[in-house]
């Protein structure tokens, strides 16, 4: 795929070509500060990976939902593996536990992942993925991003995330964290029970609670913000989330959407509380996440934007045959692995859900 697709319910920004591309994020914010007129691409989950930035040959920004023509049927996809296993994920999050519930030590909150790896009898293409995603989830944020600037010429992210991470258009910033998570039930009167037992649930209060945390002091020096005292709930197909949706103004005019997105990422939400321990212990027990857990978007000269959290993703190798698909849950000393098992397959569902693949 070459180009980029980033579609909101309010808008899709879609590019062709590549101008100028970038594998530090430093690299195009400077390129952006020197009169570039529009940066786009992905930033890795860990900060310290190559990007996948460019400034593109050709843009084009519309209002309103991306609606896809008839979407053309897909291949069938299998799963070949899980990574790492159940039963592994399982005895990772119980270490997890044990840890976070020693008073003695710092950690508060672990994002734990996984990923199952698929392979398609044809080839996938990105768009159609992409439109297919859309299709399903009309209110989710979708997105396919060419991952060649981070050195994997042909792979592609793509996904459905409902989770925004930062928008300023004009001096105006608003957000929307989600952090706490409970899958959902076929049964109207049981889902109803689950979406009422998330929103008292201390474990998943307290997680939320770290996001908000977070972004209060990230854009304090940068934004004046008003947040809202409590979350409210959201939902997916799969799922139900904490929510908090949060207005406030630029300090600075000459503070890009760009900067309000490297000030926040990673978020507890994706990473953990305090971000640099719990990132150096998703490194010490988890595979390679690349850009699951990392941030999709696009920033234009004036210094408006559009950022979310590339969760609900997979990347599609450069032959599209292979699908890597990620779910992750945040752990805190009051998880229940199990559960934990259950929430990461719940939302791995969104994406792979959509090949008609089963997880």
């Amino acid at each position: 795929m070459d180009g980029f697709l980033l579609a909101l319910p309010g808008g899709v920004v879609r590019t062709e070509g590549v101008r100028r591309a970038f594998d530090e994020a430093g690299a195009a914010a400077a390129e952006l500060a020197g009169g570039a007129e529009l940066i786009v691409g992905a930033l890795p989950f860990d900060p310290r990976r190559p990007a996948a930035l460019c400034v593109p040959e050709r843009a084009w920004h519309t209002a309103g939902p991306w609606r896809p023509a008839a979407v053309p049927p897909l291949p069938e996809v299998r799963v070949i593996t899980e990574m790492p296993s159940a039963a592994e994920h399982i005895a990772r999050v119980t270490k997890l536990v044990e840890q976070l519930a020693d008073p003695a030590q710092p950690l508060r909150k672990v994002v734990a992942a996984r990923s199952v790896l698929a392979r398609a009898e044809e080839p996938l293409d990105p768009e159609v993925v992409a439109a297919q995603l859309a299709s399903r989830h009309p209110r989710a944020n979708v997105f396919a991003v060419d991952l060649s600037p981070a050195g994997r010429p042909g792979a592609t992210l793509v996904g459905a995330t409902p989770e925004v991470l930062v928008a300023r258009h004009g001096e105006t910033v608003t957000l929307r964290p989600l952090a706490g998570t409970m899958p959902r039930h076929p049964d109207p009167a049981v889902d109803g029970e689950r979406s009422r037992e998330l929103l008292g649930s201390t474990k998943n209060r307290d997680e939320h609670a770290f996001v908000i945390e977070w972004i209060r002091e990230q854009l304090a020096p940068l934004c004046d913000l008003d947040i809202p005292d409590e979350p409210e709930l959201i939902s997916t197909h799969e799922v139900w989330h904490l929510a908090t949706p949060i207005t406030g103004r630029v300090r600075d005019p000459a503070t890009t959407a760009f900067d309000l997105a490297r000030a926040l990422h990673p978020t507890p939400a994706v990473c953990g509380t305090p971000t640099d321990l719990a990132l150096a212990a998703i490194t010490e027990f988890e595979e390679d996440r690349g850009f699951y857990g990392g941030a999709v978007g696009w920033c234009d000269a004036q210094g408006d934007g559009e950022w979310v959290v590339a969760i609900r993703c997979a990347e599609l190798s450069a032959d599209g045959l292979t699908v890597r698909a990620f779910g992750g849950g945040g752990i805190v000393a009051a998880s229940d692995p199990r559960a934990e098992l259950d929430e990461t397959t719940a939302k791995l569902r969104t994406f792979l859900g959509s090949l008609d693949c089963a997880v």
